[in-house]
């Protein structure tokens, strides 16, 4: 057995290469219409929120560095996907939400996209794995740093 430092980095690889390697083939699926599967990804976040939230908020949940999602913003906006609205409790921010038509494209895209991953994940593995890989990757993502720094 490799040592804990070099089963973790392996690991690590190991996830990183099947998001690649998933997303690579989810994004060749001819289900996304009228939005990259960039654009979606930043619909379909603005979907499950609330309500408005702010562009470092969105910036959290998407992975696309900071400028490029204030340029996809921008576009979004243009198009009428998203719209802006003055932040109630801080006049310099704006909050930024789904505008129908950017809710309508989310759900054209979203459906086959679900039946897509649905499809992927099942031939891929069986219902428990799927309940450890849920449960695995939620451990992760809501993991924190120690207090005094990094585990080694």
């Amino acid at each position: 057995m490799p040592g804990r430092s070099r089963l973790a980095n392996d690991a690590w690889e190991a996830l990183l290469t099947a998001h690649a390697e998933i997303m690579r083939r989810l994004a060749a699926e001819d289900v996304w219409g009228e939005v990259s599967m960039r654009e979606y990804d930043v619909l379909y976040t603005l979907s499950k929120c609330r309500g408005p939230i702010r562009l470092g908020e969105l910036n959290r949940r998407v992975l696309l560095s900071q400028p490029a999602l204030s340029r996809m913003v921008d576009r979004l906006v243009e198009r009428g996907l998203v719209r802006r609205e003055a932040d109630s409790s801080d006049g310099r921010s704006v909050r930024l939400s789904l505008t129908e038509e950017g809710r309508a494209q989310q759900r054209q895209a979203g459906r086959p996209h679900a039946l897509g991953v649905a499809r992927r994940m099942k031939a891929a593995l069986d219902d428990d794995e799927m309940v450890a890989l849920r449960d695995l990757c939620r451990k992760l993502a809501t993991e924190r740093e120690p207090a005094g720094g990094v585990r080694a």
